[in-house]
């Protein structure tokens, strides 16, 4: 059975279409509080959620679903990604739930489920919920409906625990840090758990109404944060995305450090303590060949995955890593967390900062990528990917960067897009190489 409903990251879609609708949420609510009602204990769920309007109706659903089948319900208001992961842990929860689309516009929301250990659900898992979807399901006798409260204290619970990814002798005194936190879910707790270290904070994007999520700021809109960097003098600019489980820096001079550069300095600082694990570092086939050609320079792997950071987390399980993530800005340090955690990986940053006694243009910037060109092809149906003519076009493409480089084409997993990526030594091969296969594509798609 393949999944209709699940992506790659939760169930997500645009709010009031499809399966991001209120009943639809209720119903995941009534199935995942059916899957995870093991054992003769009062159950419970961590339900968390980002600024999005629809994060209201959603969870509201989600409450009745959940509360219907004999779970209990603690609310934590907006909260990060791996704050839920977290207090489901804390908590002893039997399951967290995450509502939130993460980088997306507003309009649209999302469903992540993690499993009583914090960890996002199993394959196995969501197919059984997905089943689920479709059948009527047991509801509680009356006397065993679920309550639902809310914690107050959710935020210091997290602040502390973030603080804690860092030893008790590490302090952020001196350092002028620029915040953008997308008007999402870190809103409070990045720039808080910045000041508690002693850091001077300028922050941006913590002004949530609902609807301005995402919209030119936070990590996949860095240029607000260049502008604050610069204008304001920062040491550093930290941007997080709407559920801040993405990390990209900015440095003193405003340019932007991806996700690549950060797990170089994560994982090579790492390895000089002795403290890295598996012998490298877990990445997409999104990462540079750059990242790969440094680290192999240090005598350390770096181990490929499919797109998502589901999979780059399984893999790190399997073997042993503890340094993980995506170009884009997801990292995930298995020493801290469960998860993704954007205001965790940039603590590890700062501490490097401070330790080292650099400028973050001379930290940060430890190899020179090479050319890299990503776009983007939107369709409207069918599947582009299969038709022969894109494939003649790729594989004459593969053929004109002859081992200097590599292609990676591949359809988004949230929306009608077909992503075609190509790197190499030469900028002009690359251009050519992606020109061709998205003028293909496109062919193809009309």
């Amino acid at each position: 059975m393949s999944k209709q409903f699940f992506g790659t990251d939760g169930i997500r879609g645009r709010t009031n279409q499809g399966a991001m609708t209120a009943a639809t949420a209720m119903k995941v609510g009534q199935a995942a509080g059916t899957r995870f009602l093991r054992g003769a204990h009062r159950h419970r769920v961590v339900i968390g959620k980002d600024t999005r309007l629809s994060g209201y109706m959603l969870e509201n659903a989600l409450v009745a679903g959940f509360t219907s089948v004999g779970m209990d319900v603690v609310l934590t208001g907006p909260l990060p990604t791996p704050a839920i992961a977290l207090l489901t842990r804390e908590l002893r929860a039997d399951v967290g739930v995450m509502i939130s689309a993460s980088h997306n516009p507003y309009e649209d929301n999302g469903i992540k489920l993690f499993g009583p250990d914090g960890f996002k659900l199993s394959d196995e898992d969501e197919l059984a919920i997905e089943k689920m979807l479709g059948e009527e399901l047991p509801l509680a006798a009356s006397a065993d409906i679920g309550r639902a409260r809310r914690i107050d204290d959710a935020r210091g619970r997290y602040i502390h625990a973030v603080k804690g990814s860092l030893p008790s002798t590490v302090r952020l005194d001196g350092l002028k840090i620029a915040v953008d936190c997308a008007n999402g879910a870190a809103y409070q707790v990045a720039p808080s758990a910045f000041w508690e270290l002693g850091a001077e904070i300028i922050s941006v994007g913590i002004n949530p109404n609902g609807k301005n999520i995402n919209e030119r700021c936070g990590s996949t809109h860095p240029s607000l944060l260049q502008e604050t960097v610069v204008s304001s003098g920062a040491d550093i600019g930290v941007a997080l995305d709407g559920d801040a489980d993405r990390l990209i820096v900015v440095d003193e001079k405003g340019q932007v450090v991806d996700g690549d550069q950060i797990m170089a300095l994560i994982g090579s600082q790492l390895a000089a303590r002795g403290e890295l694990r598996g012998g490298g570092v877990v990445a997409t086939v999104m990462s540079n060949l750059g990242l790969e050609r440094f680290l192999g320079g240090r005598g350390l792997a770096l181990e490929r995955t499919k797109v998502g950071d589901r999979y780059v987390l399984e893999r790190m399980r399997e073997g042993g890593f503890n340094v993980g993530g995506e170009q884009s800005g997801h990292m995930i340090l298995l020493d801290h967390g469960t998860t993704g955690d954007g205001t965790v990986a940039a603590l590890q940053v700062l501490a490097a900062l401070i330790q080292s006694g650099k400028r973050a243009s001379e930290l940060l910037h430890l190899f020179d990528p090479v050319p890299q060109l990503l776009r983007n092809v939107r369709f409207a149906g069918g599947k582009p990917l299969e038709a022969q003519s894109v494939k003649a076009a790729i594989a004459d493409a593969e053929a004109s960067l002859n081992g200097r480089g590599r292609l990676v084409i591949r359809p988004s997993g949230t929306e009608p897009v077909i992503r075609v990526m190509a790197e190499g030594d030469d900028a002009g091969e690359v251009e050519a190489a992606v020109a061709s296969i998205c003028r293909a594509v496109e062919q193809a798609a009309a």
